[in-house]
């Protein structure tokens, strides 16, 4: 079925998900991180939604693709970010095994949305 808007996508929907609980989360860094890790990390995750939904008006595949492939890196900055926190100790493992498997569940929806649009036969994608 065709999507009518950017919000319908399962990748965006995970994406955004992941960017309300990395908030959440961060509201317990230390305060001297904030305009170090807290914010890098925020950054980091909501330009995965972010470069998600701009993508997703583009109608040529090379244009799409190029907002997919930031979001592409920003996952796994992401992903980095969360490992950091682990280790200094800002996060616990419990939350950091959930949020690595969240930020995993999004990066494999992602590569099955940028397969999907590949293969498509389309030049324009505004159906994707």
């Amino acid at each position: 079925m065709k999507t009518q808007k950017f919000q319908e996508l399962i990748v965006w929907q995970k994406a955004h998900q992941l960017t309300l609980k990395i908030y959440s989360i961060t509201r317990s860094f230390p305060k001297d991180e904030l305009y170090g890790l807290t914010s890098q990390i925020r950054r980091s995750t909501v330009s995965v939604a972010a470069n998600i939904a701009e993508g997703y008006r583009k109608k040529g595949k090379a244009d799409k693709m190029r907002f997919l492939n930031i979001s592409e890196g920003s996952i796994d900055e992401t992903k980095y970010h969360l490992i950091l926190a682990k280790d200094l100790e800002y996060i616990d493992l419990i939350i950091f095994e959930e949020l690595m498997e969240l930020a995993e569940e999004v990066s494999k929806l992602l590569t099955a949305y940028i397969n999907a649009i590949e293969r498509s036969k389309y030049a324009n994608t505004s159906d994707f």
